[in-house]
């Protein structure tokens, strides 16, 4: 009877171990997704504001991939139905796949996003810095985000923090099931509790630069007629 309680021992060691790590993760996760609530929407139903903010991902031979360009088509579509007036891409523009900021700005540019809406932060290296970046450099204030639905609250949730009046828009996620399982994976295990750490305890940006006036710029070239109106939707 002993050794049959010393022998399972180790194993019920290791199981409460699992339960409490699970059981952490789930709390951090539902921490950081409590941020964004009421703050999430699709295309049709999300709010005006002044710009949609698109953060970068992985792109192939200079063209974006699944999850990026389903971002990108979000915007477009804000643009069309007059939701916003500019675009802030935001991403790496040294990336391990490719400059993430030349193919999202080509992308848009086919789809008929006048050139001159467009705003390029190449040092949105994280979801965190992007956020930080776009008011301390481009002096976002009110904006929408999109991204893929288990990026969305976290992404809101550090927009917040930053001081940006916030609202995410929900971008496809129309991708392979294992592809899908790896983000959602690296997503609770990885990305929420280091967004649990950083609306906690906030750092500088990884890259620092001057402001940047283009974006007010654009905005107040719209407001007296000085740039090109967003395509029509067709």
């Amino acid at each position: 009877m002993l050794e049959s309680v010393r022998s399972s021992s180790p194993l019920g060691a290791v199981s409460a171990l699992v339960v409490g790590a699970v059981s952490a993760l789930t709390l951090v996760s539902a921490r950081v997704a409590s941020e964004a609530k009421d703050l999430m929407y699709g295309v049709d139903d999300a709010p005006p504001a002044p710009v949609v903010i698109v953060p970068g991902a992985r792109v192939h031979e200079g063209r974006p991939m699944r999850v990026l360009r389903s971002r990108l088509d979000v915007a477009v579509a804000l643009m069309e139905r007059g939701r916003v007036q500019a675009v802030l891409v935001s991403g790496d523009g040294a990336g391990t796949s490719g400059d993430e900021i030349k193919a999202m700005i080509a992308y848009l540019v086919e789809q008929g996003v006048n050139r001159e809406r467009i705003v390029a932060d190449p040092y949105g290296l994280d979801t965190y810095d992007t956020a930080r970046r776009a008011v301390a450099t481009y002096g976002v204030r009110q904006a929408l985000i999109t991204t893929q639905a288990f990026h969305l609250p976290r992404a809101v949730a550090l927009c917040r923090r930053a001081g940006i009046d916030i609202a995410g828009v929900r971008a496809a996620n129309d991708v392979r099931l294992r592809t899908r399982l790896r983000n959602l994976a690296r997503e609770y295990v990885l990305s929420r509790p280091k967004a649990f750490l950083e609306l906690r305890f906030p750092r500088d940006p990884a890259v620092e630069t001057p402001p940047d006036d283009r974006l007010a710029e654009i905005l107040a070239g719209l407001e007296h007629g000085a740039v090109a109106a967003p395509p029509s939707a067709s």
